[in-house]
C-alpha cells in the first residue's frame, strides 16, 4: 500500500469517525420539554412543621466564584426553615438545565473548605422517605463554635447519582437518545453540635417537604422512576 492511498484511506475513516460523532451528539435538552423549572414557586415557604424564616438569622454557606456558578446553574434558591421548636434547617438548590462533562457541579465538600471550614467526615448513605429512598452524601463541616452536618444529593435528568461514574453512565444513557439532561444539587444542613440529631431533623425535613410538591416536582428532587427516564 502506498503512503498516499494509506493516507486517503486514514482520511475518510477520520471523516467518518467525526460524522458519527456529529450524529450521536445529544441536541435535545430535557429541561424544554415540559414545564419550566422555577425553584421559588416549586419549592412552599410552609409545609409540615416548617415554615421559611424571612429574617435570616443564620448565615448560610454560598458556593464561591459567582462567575463559574453562573455558567454552571441555571437557578439557585437559599433559605432558612425553622419548625414549631425554633429549629433551624437551611436549604440550598441548584438547578441546571445542562448537565454535560463541560458543567460539573460545585460539591458541599469542595465549596465549605474553600471558605475556611475544615471537613470531619463524609459517607454515603440512604435516606428513607415516604416516597422512596434516596442516596445521600453526609459530610461534617466545622468553622470554629460553628458545627454544621450537611446532607444533600445530586439528579442527572430524573435520576439520583453518586460519585462522577453514575454521573456519567447517567449522561451516557441520555446522549444515546439524543438528550442533553438537566440537573439539580439538593443540600440540607443545620448548626448543631449533635450530629446524629442533626441528620435526622434534616431527613424529617426532606421526607415533609417531598410530600409538599406535586408529583412532577416532587420526581425532580428525588428521581423516583417516571416519563423523564430516557
Amino acid at each position: 500500500m502506498n503512503l498516499l492511498f494509506r493516507n486517503l484511506i486514514l482520511l475518510i475513516l477520520m471523516l467518518a469517525a467525526s460524522g458519527l460523532a456529529l450524529a450521536l451528539r445529544p441536541t435535545q435538552k430535557i429541561a424544554d420539554q415540559g414545564p419550566a423549572v422555577d425553584l421559588d414557586t416549586m419549592i412552599p415557604h410552609t409545609f409540615g412543621n416548617w415554615s421559611e424564616e424571612q429574617q435570616n438569622s443564620v448565615q448560610m454557606v454560598d458556593p464561591q466564584q459567582q462567575e463559574m456558578i453562573e455558567k454552571i446553574y441555571t437557578q439557585t434558591l437559599s433559605r432558612v426553615y425553622k419548625d414549631n421548636r425554633d429549629y433551624r434547617i437551611m436549604l440550598a438548590i441548584a438547578y441546571g438545565d445542562d448537565q454535560r462533562d463541560s458543567m460539573q457541579m460545585h460539591y458541599p465538600e469542595v465549596c465549605y473548605p474553600a471558605q475556611g471550614f475544615s471537613l470531619q467526615s463524609k459517607q454515603t448513605g440512604t435516606l428513607t422517605t415516604e416516597n422512596g429512598l434516596i442516596s445521600v452524601t453526609r459530610i461534617l463541616t466545622n468553622l470554629g463554635q460553628r458545627n454544621e452536618p450537611v446532607t444533600y444529593w445530586t439528579t442527572v435528568g430524573d435520576r439520583v447519582f453518586q460519585g462522577s461514574l453514575q454521573k456519567k453512565l447517567a449522561e451516557m444513557r441520555y446522549g444515546l437518545n439524543g438528550k442533553i439532561p438537566d440537573g439539580m444539587l439538593i443540600r440540607v444542613s443545620s448548626i448543631d453540635a449533635e450530629a446524629s440529631r442533626a441528620y435526622e431533623m434534616q431527613a424529617q425535613f426532606v421526607d415533609q417537604m417531598l410530600g409538599a410538591l406535586t408529583s412532577e416536582h416532587r420526581q425532580k428532587l428525588n428521581g423516583m422512576p417516571g416519563s423523564g427516564h430516557p
